[in-house]
C-alpha cells in the first residue's frame, strides 16, 4: 500500500505518472482529487448538437455509417467514421494504413467513448463536426436482459483530460489507486462527520471514481466538498484569531470636533443608510484592532461621504487619514470635492481658514515640483488630515505623522502589495482600513461569504438622485443605431450632456485604453470572443466621425489616458461648467467623474468590458435630477455569452449582485492566494454560489473547533491538510491581507 502523498511514478508506473503530470498530477493523492466532469450511461448517448469547435470532448455515440477510400495523394488511404446521437451527426477522420483498424473495430451499430479536438469543416452546403484521429474504446453489449440492463446502467466517469491523455485512460489509473492507496487517518473530524451525515474518505473516493448510482455519487461529492470547506474555514478561523492580536490606535468619535461640524454644515440630510453604516464604521475605528471593512454601495448611493465622515473621525482623534485612488482624474476630483465640502475646515493655518480646522493635500504623480514638495510636507508634518492621492502615495519618501485609517476607493484596481505598501506607511501598529466599491471583485464577494471580511451595505440612493435605464443596443439594427444618436441630440437640446465611451484610444500600438493593473474586466472566455474580431472602436477615430456626422454641430471633447493631466483636468472642468456637450471618452471616466448635468451614456463595443466597468460607466449619468440613460452598443449575437453578459447588466442595477453573475462565470480564484480567477483555485468541488450553506456549516464548525485546539494539536491529519494547503507564498500573501 502507499500513501496519498506517494508520487504517482509508484503508483502507475513512469509512463502514465508522465503523461499525468500535464495534467498537474503528481501524487496518489492529486489524482484521487481529479474528479469526474461528468458521468455518461453507456445506455445515453451524448448530446452532439452543442459540440464547440476548439474543444476537447469525450462523448458516447453509436457508428452510423463507415466509409473508407484509397487516395491519391499521400498517406493513401482516408477513413470516414460517422457517429449519432440519434439526432446530430460527428465525423471521426483516421488517415493512413493505421487508418485499418478503427474501420475493423468499430463496425455501423458500435457503441463507444470517442475523445479529440471539435473541428469544424464545410460540406456540401453545411457545417459539420469531426474529430481527426480521435481516441476511442467500443463499449459491447452484454446477453441476457437483466446484464444488459445492468450493463447499460453503469456509470462511466468522464474526466478532464488532455492530448494523449484519455478520460478512460485516467479512469484506468484512478482504479489502480483506490486499489492500492492508504487514505491514511480522515482530516475531518469524526464529530463533525457525525453531526452533518457525511460518509468517510475512503468511501467518499470510491464513490466519486466509481459510483453504483448517481446517489452514492452525490453522497462522496457533498463529503468531499465539506472536505475543502473545513480546511479553508480552519485557515481563515486561525487568521482571524491571529488577527485579533493585532493593535490599532482607537480614534473614538469626538462631540465637538470637526466631524460634528462637518455634519451641520450639510446642505441635506444623510440617508438612514448611510447613518447606519457611518455608525458601524465610527464603532470599528474606536476600537484597538484593526478596521478591515468592505463598504459596497451601488453607484451614486452616497459611499464618497461616508468615507470623508469616517476620516474626520480619524483626524478629530489626532491621526491622518489617506485617501488611495486609482486614476489622476479621480484623485483630482476627491481632492477639489472634499476641499469644497469642508470649506474654511479644510483650510487650517491659511488666511480664511477654521482656527480648529485641518489641510487636505494631494499627490499625483505628474504634479509640478513645488504642488509636490508642499504635499510631502504636510503629510510628512502631520499638517494635512487628510492626503488624497494616487500609486504616488505608494513610494518610499511619501510618509505620515500618524497615519490612522486608509480609505481604499474601488478596490479591483488595487493589487493586494499595493494596499499592503499603503498600510505599512503606518508608524504605532496597523491603521484601519476601509475599502470602497460598487461592485466588488469575485475574490472579495466570496470572502464576505466565507465570513473572512467585514461588509457594510448602502442601497438607498440620496435625495435628488436619478434611476438609470440601461439598454442593449445591437449594431445590426440600424433603427437602434441611429436612434441611439438621437437621444443624444435630445438630450443636448434640453441643455443636458451625454458620454460616448470607446475601449480603445487610437488605433497606434499600445494604444489599448485605460485599463488599470487589477481587474481587466476581461476573461478568457471574453478574449476568446474577440480575437478573430475587428479592432475595437477607438476614441481618436469615433470623435471625428460623430462631429462631421450624427452629431454635427454639437460641442465634443475628447478625453483618454493618454492626454497630459493638465489637459486632462482643463476637459474635465470644461465639461462639468457645460461647455461641452458630449464627451468621448475611454474608461478614464470609470469612476469617480461627477457631472449631474449628464444624462445619457452610449457605450461603444460594450460586450469588449467587464461586468464591473459597465456598472461604474453608466454610474456616471443620472446623478441630478434628471434620469439616466445609458446604452450599450454592440454586435455580439444574440444568445452569445457576450449578449448575457450585456442583458444581465441592463436587467439590474445591483452591484452585489452582478459581481455574483461575474463570479458565476469567472470564479472566485485562490481565496487563500493571489490568484483573482478561478483558473488557479485550491477548490475543486465547492462552488460559491452553490454551496453557501456548507460553507457557512463549515465555518461554524471550525471556529468552534480552532478555539478549543487553536494549534490543531489534537487534530493532527487536519493540520497537515493545512500545511500543505497553505504554501509559503499563500502564507505571505494572507499576512498582507
Amino acid at each position: 500500500m502507499t500513501t496519498l502523498d506517494a508520487p504517482l511514478v509508484k503508483v502507475v508506473g513512469p509512463k502514465a505518472a508522465k503523461k499525468l503530470a500535464a495534467l498537474d498530477l503528481h501524487t496518489a493523492g492529486d489524482l484521487l482529487r481529479h474528479y469526474p466532469r461528468r458521468y455518461a450511461q453507456r445506455g445515453e448517448l451524448t448530446d452532439l448538437v452543442g459540440l464547440a469547435e476548439g474543444e476537447y470532448v469525450t462523448v458516447m455515440a453509436e457508428v452510423e455509417k463507415v466509409q473508407g477510400r484509397k487516395i491519391t495523394r499521400r498517406p493513401g488511404y482516408l477513413l470516414e467514421v460517422v457517429v449519432t446521437d440519434g439526432r446530430g451527426r460527428l465525423t471521426l477522420t483516421f488517415f493512413g494504413t493505421g487508418a485499418r483498424v478503427p474501420e475493423r473495430e468499430l463496425p455501423p451499430g458500435t457503441r463507444g467513448l470517442f475523445a479529440g479536438k471539435v473541428s469544424f469543416y464545410r460540406s456540401g452546403n453545411g457545417i459539420k463536426r469531426q474529430l481527426v484521429h480521435p481516441e476511442y474504446k467500443a463499449v459491447d453489449s452484454r446477453e441476457g436482459a437483466d446484464a444488459a440492463r445492468e450493463f447499460a446502467e453503469e456509470l462511466i466517469p468522464v474526466y478532464p483530460a488532455t492530448k494523449g491523455l484519455t478520460s478512460w485512460q485516467i479512469g484506468d489509473c484512478v482504479r489502480m489507486a483506490l486499489d492500492t492507496v492508504d487514505m491514511g487517518p480522515d482530516s475531518l473530524p469524526e464529530a463533525v462527520r457525525r453531526r452533518h451525515r457525511l460518509v468517510g474518505l475512503a468511501e467518499a473516493y470510491r464513490g466519486i471514481h466509481r459510483p453504483a448510482d448517481m446517489a452514492e455519487a452525490g453522497r462522496a461529492r457533498r463529503r468531499l466538498k465539506w472536505d475543502e470547506a473545513f480546511v479553508l474555514q480552519t485557515a481563515l478561523a486561525r487568521r482571524r484569531r491571529d488577527a485579533s492580536a493585532l493593535r490599532a490606535t482607537p480614534r473614538p468619535p469626538r462631540p465637538d470636533g470637526l466631524l460634528a461640524e462637518f455634519d451641520g454644515r450639510l446642505p441635506f440630510d444623510l440617508t438612514e443608510g448611510q447613518r447606519a453604516v457611518g455608525e458601524e464604521i465610527a464603532a470599528d475605528l474606536a476600537r484597538e484592532h484593526p478596521m478591515h471593512r468592505l463598504l459596497q454601495g451601488d453607484v451614486g448611493a452616497g459611499k464618497t461621504i461616508v468615507g470623508l465622515r469616517a476620516m474626520l473621525q480619524v483626524v478629530d482623534a489626532g491621526g491622518q487619514a489617506a485617501l488611495l485612488a486609482p486614476t489622476e482624474v479621480l484623485a483630482q476630483q476627491h481632492h477639489r470635492s472634499i476641499v469644497t465640502m469642508l470649506g474654511p475646515l479644510a483650510e487650517a493655518g491659511r488666511l480664511g481658514g477654521a482656527e480648529h480646522g485641518t489641510r487636505v493635500a494631494l499627490l499625483t504623480g505628474s504634479q509640478g515640483a513645488k504642488a509636490r514638495r508642499e504635499g510631502l510636507l504636510d503629510a510628512a508634518s502631520g499638517a494635512a488630515g487628510i492626503v488624497v492621492g494616487t500609486h504616488a502615495l505608494l513610494q518610499e519618501h511619501v510618509q505620515f505623522a500618524d497615519l490612522g485609517l486608509v480609505v481604499i476607493d474601488e478596490q479591483h484596481r488595487f493589487g493586494v502589495e499595493q494596499r499592503d505598501a499603503l498600510r505599512e506607511k503606518a508608524a504605532g501598529g496597523r491603521p484601519h482600513v476601509l475599502v470602497m466599491t460598487a461592485t466588488p471583485i469575485p475574490r472579495t464577494v466570496a470572502m464576505t461569504v466565507y465570513g473572512d471580511l467585514d461588509t457594510s451595505s448602502l442601497t438607498q440612493l440620496p435625495a435628488g438622485r436619478s434611476p438609470i435605464a440601461t439598454h442593449v443596443v445591437p449594431t445590426a439594427n440600424r433603427a437602434y443605431w441611429n436612434r441611439a444618436w438621437e437621444r443624444i441630440r435630445e438630450e443636448a437640446a434640453q441643455g443636458r450632456q451625454a458620454y460616448v465611451v470607446c475601449p480603445r484610444i487610437g488605433e497606434a500600438e499600445g494604444d489599448e485604453g485605460d485599463v488599470i493593473a487589477g481587474e481587466q474586466g476581461q476573461d478568457q472566455e471574453q478574449e476568446q470572443e474577440q480575437e478573430a474580431r475587428r479592432p475595437p472602436l477607438a476614441v481618436l477615430d469615433v470623435a471625428p466621425k460623430l462631429s462631421g456626422g450624427p452629431l454635427k454641430d454639437l460641442r465634443i471633447g475628447v478625453l483618454h489616458g493618454r492626454l497630459h493631466p493638465d489637459d486632462k483636468d482643463a476637459v474635465m472642468r470644461r465639461f462639468a461648467a457645460g461647455e461641452v456637450d458630449v464627451l468621448v471618452a475611454t474608461t478614464v471616466i470609470e469612476v469617480g467623474v461627477d457631472v449631474p448635468n449628464s444624462t445619457v451614456m452610449v457605450i461603444l463595443d460594450a460586450d469588449r468590458f467587464g461586468v464591473s466597468q459597465l456598472h461604474q460607466l453608466r454610474g456616471r449619468v443620472g446623478r441630478g435630477r434628471h434620469a439616466g440613460l445609458c446604452l450599450l452598443v454592440t454586435d455580439a449575437d444574440e444568445g452569445s455569452k457576450a449578449r448575457e453578459r450585456l442583458d444581465a447588466v441592463a436587467s439590474t442595477l445591483d452591484g452585489f449582485e452582478l459581481s455574483r453573475l461575474d463570479l458565476e462565470q469567472r470564479r472566485e480564484g485562490d481565496v487563500l492566494g493571489s490568484s483573482q480567477s478561478g483558473r488557479r483555485s485550491s477548490l475543486r468541488l465547492l462552488t460559491l454560489l452553490r454551496d453557501e450553506e456548507i460553507i457557512k456549516a463549515a465555518r461554524t464548525e471550525a471556529a468552534a473547533l480552532v478555539d478549543q485546539d487553536p494549534e490543531l494539536v489534537d487534530h493532527p491529519a487536519l493540520a497537515a491538510e493545512l500545511a500543505a494547503l497553505i504554501d509559503e507564498e499563500r502564507a505571505e500573501y494572507l499576512e498582507k491581507t
